[in-house]
């Protein structure tokens, strides 16, 4: 595979970022901070990657750059095959409730620009015969709830473009995989309540690699969280206002 990756100097995407170089695949990455890349690079260089791993700038909050950067890592990898975003924005919903430029940013990271750069990707992909999209959305945007209803819209969203497009490009050879991972244990979730079934990076990471070897459109990670939220989804509006869930 080689795959570009957006995200994956941290957190789940730096845990599945080196079992992809650990096997060989070669990869490229995109962020915003050139040191953490750098830092990174070397990583999975030393890990086993193929070849070099170059880096690039990319802010999913500003699309203007999205097609140089894709240009840029075609050229540095020899054309890519897959699209890994493991990035997004994070915030507690009290922080969002009351900062309005906030929120906008992390509707725009989470929502617009990821999705704008997967389009750009699939039709780029496409021309070319095929490959692989890969995004994590949340189990937040499964089922809305009042402690993390603005993040989870974001997810909600994010997780109902990634089925269409799925559906839109599965006949121009473009495979997707949308990731809905749970509570997992990341600088991003520091500091906060740590509910039951929490998972841990590196598990998280080769439950997504094993669903991208096999283009499963949807994952769950752990994979509890799909039977987790197939009860909170049945559960009636009623008992949700109840249990202030």
């Amino acid at each position: 595979m080689k795959a570009v990756m957006v995200g994956a100097t941290r957190g789940m995407g730096r845990a599945l970022a080196r079992l992809l170089a650990g096997r060989g695949d070669a990869l490229a990455l995109l962020g915003r901070d050139p040191n953490e890349l750098l830092t990174s690079s070397r990583d999975l260089v030393a890990r086993g990657a193929s070849g070099p791993v170059p880096t690039g700038h990319l802010d999913l909050a500003e699309p203007a750059g999205f097609e140089a950067a894709l240009d840029a890592a075609d050229r540095a990898l020899g054309s890519f095959d897959a699209l890994i975003v493991t990035g997004g924005d994070f915030a507690p919903q009290e922080t969002l409730e009351r900062d309005t430029a906030r929120l906008a940013r992390l509707l725009e990271v989470n929502f617009t620009g990821t999705v704008v750069l997967c389009q750009q990707t699939a039709e780029r992909l496409a021309r070319r015969g095929g490959g692989t999209i890969c995004a994590f959305s949340s189990v937040a945007g499964d089922r809305a709830r009042r402690g993390n209803y603005l993040y989870g819209a974001s997810k909600a969203g994010l997780s109902a473009y990634l089925d269409g497009l799925g559906l839109a490009y599965a006949d121009r050879g473009v495979r997707v995989v949308s990731v809905r991972p749970g509570f997992v244990k990341t600088a991003m979730t520091v500091g906060l309540p740590v509910p039951p079934f929490a998972g841990e990076p590196e598990s998280v990471a080769r439950v997504v690699l094993r669903a991208l070897d096999r283009g499963k459109p949807v994952v769950y990670a752990p994979p509890i969280w799909r039977w987790v939220m197939l009860v909170i989804r049945l559960l009636p509006r009623a008992v949700m206002r109840r249990a202030r869930f």
